[in-house]
Order: C-alpha cells, then sequence, then structure tokens
C-alpha cells in the first residue's frame, strides 16, 4: 500500500465511524502532513484520492471537507400559470403568524443565528454613534439615507463590477421595502409582473398587496433563471416589471451564469421591462467567489438592484437600499412619503462598523459555516429520510431545497412538524398558486447542534411515516 493510500485509510476510518462528520472542515494540507508524518505532497494526493472516492470536497480559499452523502436534485417542473394572473395562494397569509412564534426550532427562517453574526462590533458601532453624534443618531435621516453609508455601498459595487454612484442609492428598512418602493415606481395595478417559480414567498406578497398580475418563468436547480423561456414569455406579453433573484435563489440555492445574466438583462431592454433585481444573498457564495450582480450588464436604464445587510449582518436592524439608476429622483420620493426617513442610528452604525472591521473576514466565516451546514443538512437527510427523497446543491444562500418522496405532502408534515416545535416552510408558499406541495424549504443558517440532529431524525420519521 503507497504512503498516501495509508493516511486516506486512515482518515476513511475516521469518517466511516462519524469521528469526522459531514460538513466538518479536514486539517489542512500541513497539519495532516505533520501529523502523520508525510509530506506536503503526499497530504494532497490523499486528499485527491478521498475526493475521487466521493468522501472529500475542496473549497476554495476553505481547504477540504468530509463530503455530505449525495442525493438526487429535484426534478425540474413547469409552472402550472402559462398566461398573467393575480397571485392566488391562501396559504401566504399563514406567514406572518409563523414568524411571530418564538417557541420552535427556527428551520423555517432563511436568516442567520445571531450566533453567526458580529454582535460585539456591532454593539460597539451602535454604542459609539449614540456617544459622539447623539444628535445625528437621534434624529431623521434624510430621505435617501446617510451619505457616508452610501458612499461605502457605492464602492462595494465596484468591487464587482457595476458601476452605481452614491446618489442614485436609497437606504430603506430591509430589501423588502427596497422591493415594494420599486414596485410602486414603475407599475400601475392591473400591470404585468414576470417572477420566477418557486420564488421568496415576500415577493409574492408585494405583487398581490398591488394589484399586480403575476406571470412565472421557471428557476431551475443549479441552473438558475430558464432564459430561453423568459424571452418567449416576454415576446408574447407585455411585462412591465420583472422581479428576479439570480444569486442564490430563495429557495433553491441556484446561481444564473454570467452569460445567461447578460441575456436576461439584454431581453428586458428590448421588451421594455424593468427589471427589480433581489440581490440580497449576493454576498453569501459558499465557494467564497462574490458573483456579479445584474447592473454589472446594465447602465441604470433597465436594473434597479435591491440589497440589504439583513442576511449578513443583523436582520434586527433592517437596513436595507435600492441603487435606482434613473428612477433614484421617484424612489428617493417614495422613500420620503413612505417614512419620512430612516433609522439614523442604524445607518450610522452600519457605516461605522463598515469602516472599521473588515466585513470579507466575517463574511469569510459566515459563508463556511452556511456551506458547512448545507453539508450537514444533506448528511442528515441521507441518514434518516427515506432513500427516494431529493435535495438541492445550493452554491450559496441560505436555503436548501427538498423534494419529498411521490404522494407526501409538506403542508401535513408542517402541521405535524410544529407539534414538535420545529418549524418548516411548506413548498406552496413559493408559487402564486400553491404550487410544490411535495416541496420544502429548510434553513442552512442555524448554528448546527444535537437539537438539529434530533430535528432532522424526527422530520426523517414524519416523511416516511
Amino acid at each position: 500500500m503507497l504512503l498516501y493510500e495509508r493516511v486516506a485509510a486512515a482518515l476513511r476510518a475516521q469518517i466511516a465511524r462519524g469521528t469526522l462528520r459531514a460538513g466538518e472542515r479536514l486539517p489542512s494540507v500541513r497539519q495532516l502532513a505533520q501529523g502523520h508524518g508525510v509530506s506536503t505532497a503526499t497530504a494532497v494526493q490523499t486528499y485527491l484520492q478521498l475526493e475521487r472516492e466521493g468522501l472529500a470536497v475542496a473549497r476554495p480559499r476553505s481547504g477540504f471537507f468530509v463530503r455530505a452523502a449525495t442525493a438526487a436534485a429535484p426534478a425540474a417542473r413547469p409552472p402550472r400559470r402559462r398566461a398573467p394572473g393575480e397571485v392566488n395562494n391562501p396559504a401566504l397569509r399563514s406567514v406572518m403568524d409563523l414568524l411571530a412564534r418564538s417557541d420552535l426550532l427556527p428551520l423555517h427562517s432563511a436568516t442567520p443565528a445571531p450566533g453567526l453574526l458580529p454582535r460585539a462590533a456591532l454593539t460597539a458601532s451602535l454604542s459609539r454613534c449614540l456617544r459622539r453624534t447623539p444628535a445625528a443618531a437621534l434624529d431623521y435621516a434624510p430621505p435617501q439615507g446617510h451619505f457616508a453609508l452610501r458612499r461605502l455601498l457605492a464602492q462595494r459595487y465596484a468591487q464587482v463590477g457595476a458601476e452605481v454612484s452614491a446618489e442614485e442609492i436609497v437606504l430603506t428598512g430591509g430589501a423588502m421595502e427596497a422591493i415594494n418602493l420599486s414596485l410602486r415606481a414603475v407599475t400601475s395595478p392591473g400591470d404585468v409582473v414576470l417572477v420566477e417559480t418557486p420564488t421568496y414567498h415576500g415577493i409574492l406578497q408585494a405583487v398581490a398587496a398591488m394589484r399586480l398580475k403575476v406571470l412565472e418563468v421557471p428557476t431551475r436547480p443549479g441552473l438558475g433563471i430558464d432564459v430561453a423561456r423568459m424571452e418567449q414569455l416576454l415576446q408574447q406579453t407585455a411585462v412591465r416589471a420583472a422581479v428576479l433573484v439570480p444569486n442564490f435563489n430563495n429557495p433553491l440555492g441556484s446561481l444564473t451564469r454570467d452569460a445567461d445574466k447578460q441575456a436576461v438583462v439584454e431581453s428586458c431592454a428590448r421588451h421594455g421591462t424593468v427589471i427589480i433585481e433581489d440581490d440580497i444573498y449576493g454576498d453569501l457564495a459558499w465557494s467564497g467567489q462574490r458573483p456579479s450582480p445584474l447592473r454589472r450588464w446594465d447602465d441604470g436604464g433597465t436594473v434597479i438592484s435591491c440589497g440589504s445587510f439583513s442576511k449578513v449582518l443583523a436582520p434586527g436592524l433592517r437596513l436595507g437600499w435600492v441603487a435606482g439608476g434613473q428612477w433614484s429622483e421617484v424612489l428617493a420620493r417614495a422613500k420620503f412619503f413612505a417614512t419620512v426617513g430612516g433609522n439614523s442610528l442604524t445607518q450610522l452604525a452600519i457605516a461605522d462598523y463598515l469602516q472599521r472591521h473588515d466585513l470579507e473576514r466575517h463574511l469569510r466565516r459566515l459563508r463556511r459555516t452556511l456551506a458547512d451546514n448545507g453539508q450537514r443538512l444533506h448528511d442528515a437527510i441521507a441518514r434518516y429520510w427515506p432513500a427516494d427523497t431529493r435535495v438541492s446543491e445550493p452554491q450559496g444562500g441560505l436555503s436548501l431545497w427538498v423534494q419529498l418522496p411521490e404522494g407526501a405532502d409538506s403542508r401535513l408534515l408542517f402541521e405535524q412538524a410544529l407539534g414538535k416545535g420545529i418549524g418548516t416552510s411548506p413548498g406552496v408558499l413559493f408559487s402564486s398558486r400553491g404550487d410544490y406541495v411535495d416541496c420544502l424549504r429548510l434553513s442552512c443558517g442555524l448554528v448546527w447542534d444535537e437539537r438539529m440532529d434530533r430535528a432532522m431524525r424526527t422530520l426523517g420519521k414524519m416523511v416516511a411515516a
């Protein structure tokens, strides 16, 4: 037996015994070499062998990890709705009640757990702003928001190849306010709005509240927006706006390729369709490589780009933004009419945090944890759930999309899980007509512990029954 094969056999045995569990980081190449008294070249060969066997996976700039057992991806399916229509999904009314509950293990919540966020640094920034600039911190913010933070956001867009000026950015109370303001700015009741399916239920609720008609374009596990189908729909129907999530769609976690993103922007520009881009998950690429927003391929004439700090710094601070391009003045007025001004203390504190701390360092840790959790969820489903359960392979974000075995109903699973103190998001929440009865979304944002493992085991038993 060759030397690297002996080291691989030792690691293989640790994985089989559960000493090394799915999603856990393996020793670095240097640590492995030192621990087994071999060269770094032998350590690299060891990991390459485990990769070939499907036991390890390499992540750029993160190292090697124990790979979870694999399952088939959810089957792609065309939407039932082939023509524009109103959002008609009674299940959406239950979302607010579910989010209000604090007694559940929140596998239904696509937000990072507090323990994964930089609480101490944010607390220090909030305290510092109150001490040093109390008048500004406790007063109304300007309608567009404080310039210091808008300038920092413009710099972050430049880092991913998008030309955005600080003057066109409007700070909002989270990404959903940004999307709502954008819809109000560019649509009128009765207009047709294109959305992905499946898509985030908050987008569907916003479209319904404004009495807009919805047209659904498939988004595919692992591939993102179906660009060819989108072009067909735009040729057939006058679509005023498209609300799209190209970077790690919620709930699939799919990433639309750059070539397809460019095609989406060009297609919408040809047909006079305004794109409202929800880029809330763009910073959560599990590979560590931040993908470009749609705005990269636009000069401000077609794409309105929305974002938020809710998924990376603090959901409760409710700070988002919209880069409005030619609609910036309209959006600023709409923001002023709705709330007069935003939360000054939050805006100043986030600006202070960004100036004093390395956000990328925090994001690297957060991305690694989310990727680890995705692997652990995969492994738990492979171990505890029926063999014909299908699971998405997200490339980023906070969600895992699960397709249950034939005949299973995620609504029944949801009700039974509530009785055990476990929250889930049934698939019917993610389409305009309650499709995806056999699917559900699980969160990758919780700290993995024994309670999580027990919950996945309990859910597996419910699915099997």
